[in-house]
């Protein structure tokens, strides 16, 4: 019978069953390799003592304290009516603040025999708020004795490690099922090659598992994770390194404009110049579409850079090259101002096949999932015989029953609201693999770029067009000043009263449809924090923001209502009067968040502003100052000024810099996967590398892996790294490359 490898063995055989249901249903931990690879968060040292003060709310922590004071109180309640309740209290001390812990009931005997003042322990829990203190209800905990054999050999080494744990399985019981494993480390296959290993100094990689695990200096913990860091860095780029290998062995048709065609045509109109920048990306995206490979490139430009100027001059060439272009936009909304903006722009070159239209036009056509049959069927029509060039649409494009006559091209707008299997069911659309261009405004550090999109070149467009407005922002302390939301809502007359338009956004929409973050369940009666009360209360609606301002402070306004539930005709009628300048505000949820331009709005007013990531927060403010006014984003929000929401509202009010707020956001968030959804719950792919803050181990994994690549495409002297990738690369994350 076939032996399974070490680091295969499942975790029930070696740890047995209990803990192993434990670790696979909470932590996604199922083999011994999956163990030994989880690693310690941080560690903690004997004389040291954890900041109580930095405890995040609702996390399950671990600490490591001292026992200040310990007091038992009985009580009466419903269970025990005659004041036989017991409840013991204990503080703790690590010098930078006191934590109480609170045990109740036939749960208080133990602690209170051996947590007494002055002992040392580790404690875990979850960190709860009561009457305005910080508090841990019954948390497990662990004496760190010096006295014990037994505690001698756990804790060996001055560092304890503290592992990512959950309520189910507290930090040492984790370290106490490593220890049982750690022996197997030495039959790790190790995926780095032994010259880059060699070359850059790294210990191997049993010795790497061993020191992160057990160490006995920081220096241990350090080798250990430049080593780690390299090991993720280095096999997730062999996998975006292969991807794109392969796709340059693709066969696809090269697309060069004519010499006196459409895009010359179209040149020769433009009222304005285009940027350097536009100009030095667009000779990027022409000399890509020339080749005989498929382009993937990844266009990234802040709001209103001129992306679409350049996704229309890349689609003109590819339709003065005999071929056609299709656009993808993420909503109907989006679908149909884009086919507006680029009809005007086109003038007469869109008009192909029409009395009047110029000789060298062509046909762009819009295909929504709500148009009439009539129009459906002429658009499916004018797509296979090629009548059209340009189609712009939404999700109705990757439909079985559209065909195309020669697709050459595809445009992707706003690459992160389009799942992998669409991009793939259009590209599936061409006779060869069509050239791809995905674009974003949501501005993406440059190595989250090589990380996430590492499949695709970037060109990235970072200057503003001339006539574009500065932005002003300011936050809004609606709680502690509530005058200043009234000022805000002034503001916002003056606006309107001035000739110009607002926008008012709010993260939810009011009806009666449960929506996701409703908290729907009463909560026992305690005292709360304010940023707990700001917290609980429901998000602020659209619908009753919009009541409430009509009767209120901009009575004698025509103010109107947008959101994602709407009919698409409803949808589209209102932003077309609101465009039009018909509505002074319209009050609305984040479906203005890509797209909308409407030069004439100057002011935006985002309610319950820290219900929204920074980067989201960057995209709506962007919506304003589009036209010669300067733009004025009024960031409104209930919670205390020490709160961290409040800081990361400061950060977005300080700079316009979306690649700066894009750092902040991911400092912020964690990386999450980088390789996508494929892996749910709390793990992710990476471990130990930070994108942002290994900036340097990642350029230089990228360059070690394409070499690697472009010597040995099969990697068939790389055993280890094969391994490695299968490891990584599992069924899910496969597909979702392939399809990337």
């Amino acid at each position: 019978m076939d032996l399974v490898p070490a680091l295969e063995e499942p975790l029930k055989k070696v740890l047995g069953p209990a803990t192993a249901k434990v670790m696979a249903e909470h932590l996604g931990l199922h083999t011994v390799g999956d163990l030994l690879h989880h690693y310690p968060r941080r560690y903690e040292e004997r004389g040291q003592l954890t900041h109580l003060a930095d405890l995040p709310m609702d996390e399950h922590v671990t600490v490591v304290a001292q026992v200040a004071d310990a007091r038992l109180h009985s009580f009466a309640s419903a269970k025990a009516p005659r004041g036989k309740g017991q409840r013991l209290e204990v503080t703790i001390t690590d010098g930078s603040g006191r934590l109480q812990l609170v045990f109740f009931g036939s749960g208080v005997h133990k602690p209170h025999k051996e947590l007494l003042p002055g002992t040392r322990a580790m404690f875990a829990g979850k960190v709860s708020v009561f009457n305005r203190r910080l508090q841990l209800a019954h948390p497990a905990y662990e004496l760190l004795r010096a006295d014990t054999e037994e505690s001698v050999e756990t804790w060996a080494g001055a560092l304890i490690p503290l592992y990512p744990a959950t309520a189910k399985l507290e930090s040492w019981k984790i370290g106490k099922a490593i220890q049982t494993v750690l022996p197997n480390a030495q039959e790790a296959v190790d995926p780095l090659p032994d010259s880059l290993r060699d070359g850059r100094g790294l210990v191997s990689l049993p010795e790497a598992l061993v020191k992160i695990h057990r160490p006995h200096t920081k220096a241990d913990i350090a080798d250990a994770r430049t080593r780690l860091k390299w090991d993720e860095a280095f096999v997730l780029q062999v996998a975006l390194a292969r991807r794109r290998h392969a796709d340059a062995q693709l066969p696809a048709v090269p697309r060069r404009p004519a010499p006196d065609g459409l895009l010359t045509a179209f040149d020769a109109r433009l009222p304005f110049t285009l940027t350097e920048g536009q100009q030095k990306v667009s000779k990027e995206i022409f000399d890509d579409l020339a080749t005989d490979h498929p382009m993937h490139r990844l266009l990234q430009g802040e709001v209103g850079s001129g992306k679409t100027m350049v996704a229309l001059r890349a689609m003109l060439a590819v339709v003065d090259a005999g071929g056609q272009a299709a656009m993808l936009a993420p909503t109907e909304v989006l679908a149909q101002q884009h086919h507006r903006s680029v009809v005007e722009m086109m003038g007469d070159l869109a008009e192909g096949g029409m009395l009047g239209g110029s000789e060298q036009a062509t046909k762009v056509v819009l295909l929504t999932g709500s148009m009439g049959m009539a129009a459906r069927r002429q658009a499916l029509l004018d797509l296979v015989t090629g009548e059209a060039g340009i189609v712009i649409g939404t999700h109705a494009l990757i439909e079985d029953k559209v065909q195309f006559h020669d697709l050459g091209l595809v445009v992707v707008d706003e690459q992160h609201r389009f799942g992998v299997e669409q991009r793939d069911a259009l590209r599936g659309k061409g006779r060869q693999p069509p050239h791809l261009l995905v674009m974003t405004a949501t501005p993406i550090p440059r190595t989250v770029a090589m990380t996430v999109f590492g499949d695709l070149e970037t060109s990235v467009l970072d200057q503003l067009p001339a006539g574009r407005s500065p932005i002003a922002s300011h936050v809004v302390p609606a709680a502690d000043k509530p005058h200043f939301l009234a000022r805000a809502w002034a503001r916002v007359r003056e606006e309107v009263e001035g000739g110009h338009q607002a926008y008012v956004v709010c993260p939810r929409i009011g009806d009666d449809v449960d929506e996701p973050g409703d908290p729907k369940k009463p909560g026992k009666a305690k005292q709360k924090s304010p940023e707990d009360e700001a917290e609980k209360r429901p998000p602020l609606a659209v619908l009753d923001i919009a009541e409430q301002l009509r009767g209120g402070p901009l009575k004698g306004i025509e103010v109107e209502v947008l959101h994602g539930r709407m009919p698409p005709d409803d949808k589209d009628a209102v932003m077309r009067r609101f465009a039009a300048g018909e509505t002074g505000v319209l009050v609305a949820t984040t479906v203005i968040e890509v797209g909308v331009n409407v030069p004439n709005a100057t002011a935006m007013v985002i309610m319950d502003a820290d219900r929204f990531g920074v980067s989201q927060l960057h995209q709506l403010r962007g919506r304003v100052g589009r036209g010669s006014a300067p733009g004025l984003c009024l960031l409104v929000s209930e919670m205390p000024e020490a709160s961290a929401a409040r800081q990361r509202l400061n950060a977005v009010a300080a700079t316009l810099d979306g690649f700066e707020l894009s750092r902040i956001d991911l400092e912020q968030r964690r990386e999450g996967d980088v390789l996508g959804q494929a892996q749910s719950g709390a793990r992710t792919s990476l471990r130990v590398l930070a994108v942002i803050e290994d900036e340097e181990v990642i350029a230089e994994a990228r360059e070690e892996a394409a070499s690697v690549v472009a010597a040995d495409p099969e990697l068939s002297a790389y055993p280890g790294l094969r391994t490695a990738l299968a490891a990584l690369l599992d069924e899910e994350r496969e597909q979702y490359l392939e399809k990337g």
